[in-house]
């Protein structure tokens, strides 16, 4: 699966980063190549790329700055759940520079603070760099554990995140040889997330992160003048929402950038879709882009000309548009049907890249010399292959009505091979996470997106844009606040009734199943009607006051719920699954990470423990050294879906 792009200075280089399992080595390899657009020709730069850190060129293309995942193969990730600096492992840190001219790849040491973020100043001899500030950390630690602690651990004065710092790294090369000089900046009292140099006004822009989401307000973006450094920094936003994908305007006096908001503390509105804004570096006057937008946006690229292309998810479509300036008209570019996933535009010969697919064409990297000639666009990868090799399963945009508000519901309806168009076909719900993402028009099978696999198994797939999801407007999105699984569980369950009225689906062969907010879903359902034969529970919750004091997200059920749980306690009760169990009949597959905390794993057990007493056939599967997402071991992801297809043909097809 292919996930970023990025032209070189030049125009003559294209750098490409995807994801591929390495079975033999139980591992994921995040892959960069390289790619000659004269030569045609693309060439691996390194099989370990790190997942966190984008590749950046250097401002004249001389070197390409990337880290790499030095941790063995099969590593446990607990290090990146534990709430304490004690055991966190103090080596040595590395950012590597390939070089053009020599394809070597050289290492720059840069100390044993954990790196979080860096970008190129305007020269390609330094670079600035945020990490992790392990020694004030340390010390924190140290003053606590006096010998009336001991080992005891006191959480909120203990936590991993409170300070980063960030230098000034220069580079000096000799004979291929390279020497570092690393100069401190400022130590700042929050993590970083991202950097961005602003060579005009002598200034490094930031955004502030927390793994803990406890409310929004730590998200912002703050400015420090490197050139009075003694100043505080000066923070740029208050939005209560999380600002990435920062980037600078061809004439360097505004930052354009991505919003996305999860809710709000203030008792307000704040519910909206992504949205794109641009933001003066002077006055700080902040303007939203594509304001005429009525969907959801993805990500964008910034042309030598100044204008814009927008990826917008509108529907289960992802299209390209384009905006000339803050005052036009947004401009839909007529392309293919399906979803454009990344873009990039070169600054010296305009060609364009960006990944494609559809539910009929396996995800692959194209290339345009002009965006009137976007369907005439040209593959350069051929890594999905197999798949074209293949009889696909053919998908459809499907729309029904929630007959209680009138409200109309989409979704994508994949049939298995040669049966496109019959009736009477068994019937999986397969229900997307966030709540706030959305199923589009779009082919990257994996654990997650495993509609098509289980298609050509025979079953009539149903993937519900159920209310909550993104590319249907912002009302849509806010609506299930308050009923945040009651009312998407009444659109799904309308969904199967319109494909059973229509004679698409067996009424007698209907089973459900999601990941993460999917897994909420699915354990609500299974308490509301008996007609589902089967259930495949992932990462889902079970109680929601249990789920909200143990998630890293409490920000997000705190706001769809109205209130903490001590406000609103007959939300909390009402909609959680937990006090209707005894309605469940249906025989549940239970699948979790054993080190998430974005769902915490208890969730999972409590729902097992339940149906177990009440005599409901259930099987719970736990994957070690995982999280929320199945991202350490490509295995677990594989004996996930043969897990679930095994309890689909045991339990689903029964009448």
């Amino acid at each position: 699966m292919y996930t970023s792009l990025s032209w070189s200075p030049s125009g003559q280089y294209l750098l490409i980063q995807a994801i591929h399992p390495s079975w033999n080595d139980s591992r994921f390899e995040n892959i960069l190549w390289i790619y000659n657009i004269k030569q045609q020709q693309k060439t691996i730069i390194t099989r370990n790329l790190h997942k966190a850190f984008k590749p950046q060129w250097s401002p004249n293309g001389q070197w390409i700055a990337l880290l790499l995942d030095e941790s063995p193969a099969n590593s446990s990730d607990q290090n990146q759940y534990q709430r304490s600096m004690n055991n966190y492992p103090q080596t040595e840190q590395y950012i590597y520079l390939y070089s053009l001219s020599t394809n070597d790849l050289l290492p720059v040491q840069i100390g044993k603070d954990i790196p979080l973020a860096f970008t190129w100043s305007n020269t390609d001899l330094s670079l600035y760099l945020a990490t992790i500030n392990t020694q004030i950390t340390m010390e924190n630690i140290n003053d606590m554990h006096n010998e009336e602690l001991r080992d005891v651990i006191h959480y909120r004065q203990n936590e991993m995140y409170g300070q980063s710092s960030i230098y000034r790294i220069v580079i000096d090369e000799h004979k291929n040889l390279l020497s570092v000089k690393r100069n401190l900046i400022k130590n700042v009292s929050f993590l970083v997330g991202e950097l961005l140099f602003v060579p005009s006004q002598g200034k490094l822009l930031i955004t502030s992160v927390s793994p803990l989401i406890e409310s929004l307000e730590v998200f912002e973006i703050y400015s420090i003048d490197l050139r009075n450094t003694a100043l505080l920094p000066i923070r740029l936003t208050d939005d209560e929402a999380i600002q990435s994908d920062l980037k600078l305007s061809i004439d360097g006096t505004h930052i354009l950038f991505l919003s996305r908001s999860l809710g709000s503390g203030r008792k307000k509105f704040n519910d909206t879709q992504a949205r794109l804004y641009s933001m003066n570096l002077i006055d700080r006057q902040t303007t939203r882009l594509a304001q005429s937008f009525y969907g959801n946006i993805n990500t964008y690229a910034i042309t030598s000309h100044g204008s814009l292309y927008i990826l917008g998810q509108l529907g289960t479509e992802v299209q390209i548009y384009s905006q000339e300036s803050l005052s036009s008209d947004l401009i839909l570019h007529s392309g293919w049907n399906g979803t454009y996933g990344s873009i990039t535009v070169s600054n010296q010969n305009n060609f364009i890249a960006f990944i494609y697919s559809s539910t009929q064409n396996p995800m692959e990297v194209y290339i345009t010399k002009h965006m009137d000639e976007l369907r005439s666009a040209q593959a350069i990868t051929n890594e999905n292959k197999l798949f074209t090799q293949r009889s696909l399963p053919q998908s459809k945009a499907y729309q029904w009505k929630n007959e209680d508000d009138h409200q109309m519901i989409e979704g994508l309806l994949h049939y298995p091979p040669g049966k496109f168009q019959t009736k009477n076909l068994p019937l999986l719900v397969l229900i997307h996470g966030g709540p706030y993402e959305g199923n589009t028009n779009s082919f990257a099978p994996d654990w997650l997106s495993w509609a098509p696999l289980a298609a050509t198994e025979g079953w009539l797939v149903l993937e519900p844009n159920y209310r909550g999801s993104v590319g249907y407007g912002d009302k849509f999105m806010s609506d299930l606040r308050y009923r945040p699984l009651s009312l998407p569980g009444r659109d799904i369950l309308y969904g199967v009734d319109q494909l059973i009225r229509d004679g698409i689906a067996d009424p007698l062969r209907v089973s459900i199943g999601g990941h993460s907010f999917g897994g909420f879903l699915t354990n609500w359902l299974i308490t509301q009607t008996k007609r589902f034969n089967a259930a495949l529970s992932s990462a889902g919750t079970i109680e929601l006051t249990s789920s909200w004091g143990a998630m890293n997200l409490p920000a997000l059920l705190t706001y769809l719920m109205g209130g903490f749980p001590w406000e609103v306690p007959h939300i909390y009760q009402n909609e959680s699954p937990m006090y209707q169990l005894d309605r469940v009949r249906t025989p549940t597959l239970i699948t979790t990470g054993e080190n998430d905390v974005r769902v915490s794993t208890s969730q999972s057990y409590m729902l097992e423990r339940g149906l177990f007493y009440r005599g409901v056939p259930v099987k719970l599967i736990t994957f070690p050294n995982e999280g929320h997402a199945l991202t350490n071991n490509p295995w677990h992801g594989k004996i996930k879906v043969r897990e679930e297809l095994k309890w689909l043909k045991k339990y689903g097809n029964q009448s």
